[in-house]
């Protein structure tokens, strides 16, 4: 169990500390009863759309100065928080293991990675309804809280 994942039992602590609470009473499955509808909607994107937008995105980050914050934070490079994409890659490029054109290059590689697992966890939740970007969506969104849909 926990003794074996570090972070797993910090996190249960730090839940007990805060709420009084052990972890296993959140995991009861019993869904609360609301008195309002919930709408899970979410976004479809092409994955070409996606991949472009993941490395305009890193390459927005390197210019605002992401190689110069992970640099500053190579003293800390063991916090678990800073155990992500894009400083991990970093750090290895301050360790002289490749270049900081490969660093960017994994960078873009492993969120493209990561976004393709939290799609795939995502989708796994059938409570969602999917739309294409611009879709207009007030129609459905409308019906379903006419029709008092719970999803």
């Amino acid at each position: 169990g926990e003794i074996h994942n570090p972070h797993r039992l910090l996190r249960a602590l730090e839940v007990v500390e805060a709420t009084g609470q052990s972890v296993l009473s959140f995991r009861k499955g019993e869904k609360a009863v609301r008195d309002f509808a919930i709408l899970k909607t979410a976004l479809h994107l092409p994955k070409e759309s996606l991949h472009r937008n993941i490395h305009s995105r890193v390459d927005a980050m390197i210019a605002a100065g992401l190689v110069e914050e992970v640099k500053d934070l190579l003293p800390y490079r063991q916090l678990p928080a800073l155990q992500t994409v894009g400083y991990n890659e970093l750090f290895s490029f301050f360790d002289g293991e490749y270049g900081l054109d490969k660093a960017e290059e994994l960078i873009k590689t492993h969120t493209r990675q990561y976004a393709k697992r939290q799609l795939t966890w995502f989708r796994k939740d059938n409570e969602f309804t999917w739309f294409e970007p611009g879709e207009k969506v007030k129609e459905h969104l409308n019906d379903a809280l006419l029709k008092g849909t719970r999803w």
